[in-house]
This record gives C-alpha cells, structure tokens and sequence, in this order.
C-alpha cells in the first residue's frame, strides 16, 4: 500500500501580497516524482479558486487579490507604518482536512521567502494538533538560507537547496526519474510556471540565486516540452517562467522551445515575473518571444547609475536597456506591458541614483515597478545589513520594512507616489 503524503503550500504573513503567477513550484515538481511512490494530498493556502475562498477575481492574464486578515504586527516590526496582514485560505479549512482527510504518512512544506516563516509555524503547529507526531519534511528557500532558524520550527527534516537526495534516502526509496509537477493535485488551474534554466550567469551582491540553485545550467528540451504539455492538457492558458536567467545562451534552451511552440501553433500567454536580463534581449530573440506568446516583459535595470552597476554585478547597462525596450517594441510587444524593476531601499542608494533611473525608465516608455529591497542572508549585501538591523530574525529581511527603515516612511512614500504618476502617465 503507498504512502499517503499531504504537500503544503503555507499562508503569507505580511505587509503586502498578491498573486503575480505564485506557484509552490518546488514542491509541485517534488510531488510529481512522488506520485508512483506515493497517494498525494495537496494544500495550498495561496489558491485563490477554490470554492472556500470569496470573491476569487482574477485581471486577464490570471492575476488577483489574495483574501486576507488583519493582525497585529509582530514586536520585531512595530515600528514600520504598514499594516500586517495574514494572507490566504482560512486556517479552520486546512484543520477539517487534517482530520477529514487523514491519516497522513508525511507532511512536506514548502518554504519560500524567508520573512514568511509564520506561516509555517501556523502550520505545524496545526498538524501537531490533529497529527500529532506524523513525520514534517520542510525544504525550500527559508530552509536553505536560514537553515539553523528553520530547523527550531519543529520539522523532522529540512532540506537545504536542490539537496533532494536526501528526501528519497528519508522515504528509503531509489530518485525517481524526472517528471512534470503536480498539477493534478489542483481542481482548478488559473496559471501553470515553467523553467527552462536552472542558475544564473552572474553573481548580483543582492541575489541568492547561486546559493539556491547553483552555477547556470539548461533543463532538457524534451522535459520542458513534457511540461509545456501537461499545463496545455488542463486547459492552462497563462503560464509564468521561473528561471533567473532566461534569456541566458538562449539557442540552447529558449529559442528551441519557441520553435517548438511556433510549429505546433501552441497558443498560450507566457509572462516574465522574473527579471529578464535586457543586455540578452536581440532584435531576433524579441521577435521570437512576441512571436511566440510572451505577453509581458519585467526586465531587470535597478539603476542607471555605472558605479552602482559596477558594484553590485555588472548584470545591465543603460544602452542595453534602451536596446532591449526598442527591440520588443519593434517585435510587436505591447509597450504597456514592458516593465522595468528598479530596486528602492538597497544599501548602496547614495550612488543609486534612484529617482534619475526612474526618469530614464520613464522616457524610454516603460512602466516601472520599485522592487523593495531585502536583506538575503548569505549575499554580499545582505550580511551588510547587520549594521542596521539583527539579520539573525528574519522577519527584518522584510523587504517592506527595510526601505522604511533606511530612508524613513515619507522617502518611500515619495517615491512610490512618483512611480505611480510615472506609469499613470504611460496609460
């Protein structure tokens, strides 16, 4: 008889949230290993189209508000002017599972940014109610980049990185063979995400994608593919790319997927929420990814500043930029949905030049979206931040409260106000 194993995406504690094609992509491509070894159950807090969350609204391409509460803030984070709020499904619905739906062999949870961790202590403090002593497996990026602070919240194991070794060793079973995510464990589906890429090229002093994923590497074309097919085949319409370096070496990876997609007239929204790397966008590559379905276009340029550049990883020049916005808008790309993120809050804003690189994005015609700055353990700029606040609790890596505690709420505030008119401007 296989085991019976409950996948838990957990619930957001934070300022802000909202679903911009938020998938548990780590424990969905888990769980589709697991699926001849094992009956899957899948919780996930954050899905928005479920019958037990009220007014599931979603914009055309598949994004929406999450149903939330208001809380009181933590101690740790009483002095930032936010309101703190619990996103997601309501608790008392993941409580009648446990007990409706058990007895449970496992428990695997996924952990994403690291500030988020109440939410899953909210969990397990849940399944030790019902479950009592049922094995906790907790993997993912919290587990990775805080691995001593994760391994206080009361799991059996945590699982750093991509270290999945261990995770077949734990359920005494051979790695399984690659397969697609668990899609199936959803009864219904508003987007699907894929990557193509494993890694990035660079070595940004802000990202922690090297010590999540490691040195750059292409997935094989045939699993990509395989992927592709199995959204295609639930009726997946938008679907996200997760890859840090998507545009990186793309004739091994995402111009023979393109192809793929063209010749088999494959009609489905791709979109971008990870920043694209602009200095790798051609004129043939922008005409490739209109051509191909990509509807939106988040390109990475967090300051015109050279020195800022320079510092940080050298990862985009201005010229590159303008380049980049030129060919997708000569490809056909909708200039509305040409995005630059621009980091607010960073350690190094005395050379930043925050508000001329807003200009800039701005007449080149692209929208902007300010990226708040948060401190990552582990990266260069983030173990810098212990001069202004105790990395060691990681609801100060906050990217809201960080910023605020760095220039003080009405220089936030002014930016963010300038950033809107900026985009209201642009239409």
């Amino acid at each position: 008889m296989k085991p019976r194993i409950l996948l838990v995406n957990p619930p957001i504690y934070d300022f802000a949230a909202y679903d911009f094609w938020l998938k548990p992509y780590g424990l969905l491509r888990v769980g589709g290993r697991l699926t001849r070894h094992a009956e899957l159950v899948l919780f996930d807090f954050m899905d928005r189209l479920v019958s037990d969350v009220p007014d599931p609204r979603s914009d055309s391409y598949g994004r929406g508000r999450f149903p939330e509460q208001r809380l009181a803030k933590p101690s740790s984070l009483r002095d930032i002017p936010r309101y703190w709020r619990r996103f997601g499904r309501n608790r008392d619905v993941f409580q009648t599972v446990l007990r409706e739906q058990g007895p449970f062999d496992a428990v695997l949870i996924q952990t994403t940014l690291t500030y988020w961790y109440p939410g899953i202590v909210e969990v397990i403090e849940n399944i030790r109610a019902i479950c009592g002593s049922v094995p906790i497996v907790m993997g993912g990026v919290y587990a990775t980049l805080c691995p001593d602070h994760a391994a206080g919240l009361g799991a059996d194991l945590v699982i750093q990185a991509n270290r999945t070794a261990a995770l077949w060793d734990w359920f005494g079973i051979p790695e399984p063979p690659p397969a697609p995510p668990f899609w199936q464990g959803y009864d219904r589906l508003g987007c699907g995400v894929i990557t193509l890429t494993k890694g990035c090229p660079f070595s940004c002093s802000y990202c922690a994608s090297e010590l999540l994923c490691g040195s750059f590497k292409t997935r094989p074309l045939e699993d990509c593919i395989r992927d592709l097919n199995q959204m295609i085949a639930l009726g997946i319409q938008d679907i996200a790319f997760y890859d840090d370096a998507l545009l990186y070496k793309p004739e091994q990876a995402l111009i023979p997927f393109l192809h793929y997609v063209i010749d088999h007239k494959i009609h489905v929204r791709f979109h971008t929420p990870n920043a694209l790397h602009g200095r790798f966008l051609s004129a043939e590559l922008a005409q490739w990814m209109v051509r191909g379905g990509f509807k939106t276009f988040y390109l990475g340029y967090e300051s015109r500043s050279e020195q800022w550049q320079q510092v940080t990883g050298d990862k985009v020049r201005t010229d590159e930029i303008a380049g980049a916005v030129e060919h997708l808008r000569s490809a056909g790309a909708d200039p509305h949905n040409i995005v630059a993120y621009q980091i607010i809050g960073h350690p190094d804003s005395d050379i930043q030049q925050i508000e001329a690189s807003m200009h800039f994005a701005h007449h080149l015609g692209m929208r902007i979206m300010l990226a708040d700055f948060s401190p990552i353990p582990g990266t260069p700029d983030g173990d810098r931040c212990n001069t202004w606040i105790d990395m060691s609790e990681p609801l100060n890596h906050n990217k809201t409260a960080f910023p605020i505690r760095l220039f003080g709420a009405d220089t936030v505030n002014r930016f963010k106000d300038l950033c809107r008119k900026m985009n209201a401007s642009i239409g």
